[in-house]
């Protein structure tokens, strides 16, 4: 294993999150929550690009129709990057203006889940939500304080949430012709000189690669949640990551910047930057597109 980190965008984002491959473009799309803003890195050539949003930003996911569909704190939106019009949609928690919207994804049917938080990060009102492609939206109630990392085993019969605050990855058994969860189970739980849980993805093995917030690092679990590997970041607040490239071999990992003084930067002054790690021996699998 030859393995290789680079930062390949630099973009000092405040707070990196939710990378998307875009294997129609030859792109990676994610979002700098706090900027907000919404970044674009074609590895062919180096090009990134960046749009400004008008309010925080907490995941992005591609359309089957074209564009993107964005989580904004104050709820879902249609992006076009190429107008720059932004299509709001609704929002889902009306009566909690300290919520916002986070981390989310795609299932195989084209169906996005996002979880919101508690943007204080005090109170644990974060839920669960599941919009489908004609726009209509069920709510799963969670009960964390920091929602992140929605994924699903290659079977689609696994569904992965986490519990940032609590340190716990939760394994569901899933649905996912009726999009419904079963009967949770605690898949791992982070210890806490290892930092906070945060985004992950699953490779083509069914192996879980999570970011760990103050941790410095990604980590791969086996299916059972036992360690496989760990592959260290020069950035602490490693946020999350998806698999990418023509073979989808390249694992692109997210970071932030936010609340680190002078000297952590100093330290590690590439925090905020997309990193691509190759050289793992391990291939993903494509970003699904949201399908309304």
């Amino acid at each position: 294993m030859n393995l290789k980190i680079a930062c390949v965008a630099p973009a000092a984002c405040i707070l990196g999150e939710g990378p998307v491959w875009d294997e129609q473009g030859g792109f990676v799309w994610w979002v700098d929550i706090k900027g907000p803003a919404l970044h674009r890195y074609r590895p062919a050539g180096g090009e990134v690009r960046c749009w400004d949003l008008p309010e925080p930003v907490g995941a992005a996911a591609l359309r089957t129709r074209g564009g993107l569909l964005l989580a904004l704190q104050r709820g879902f939106a249609f992006f076009e990057p190429e107008t720059g019009q932004l299509e709001r949609l609704y929002d889902p928690e009306p009566q909690s203006p300290q919520n916002r919207l986070n981390d989310g994804k795609c299932d195989a049917l084209g169906r996005f889940w996002v979880g919101s938080m508690h943007d204080p990060v005090q109170v644990p009102s974060g839920h669960l939500y599941r919009l489908d492609p004609d726009l209509d939206l069920e709510r799963f109630d969670m009960g964390f304080m920091v929602t992140n990392g929605p994924a699903w085993s290659g079977d689609g019969r696994t569904f992965y949430f986490t519990d940032t605050a609590g340190r716990r990855i939760y394994a569901f058994d899933f649905d996912m012709a009726a999009g419904r969860l079963g009967a949770r189970r605690l898949f791992v739980e982070v210890p806490r000189a290892e930092g906070l849980p945060d985004g992950q993805c699953v490779d083509a093995e069914d192996h879980v690669w999570t970011a760990h917030w103050n941790g410095g690092r990604v980590t791969r679990y086996r299916p059972d949640g036992t360690v496989e590997r760990v592959v260290r970041l020069p950035a602490p607040l490693v946020t999350s990551c998806c698999f990418g490239g023509e073979d989808l071999s390249t694992l692109y990992v997210t970071t932030a910047r936010v609340g680190l003084e002078p000297a952590a930067i100093e330290a590690a002054p590439l925090s905020g930057g997309l990193f691509a790690v190759t050289g793992l021996g391990v291939r993903g699998r494509p970003s699904p597109r949201f399908a309304g």
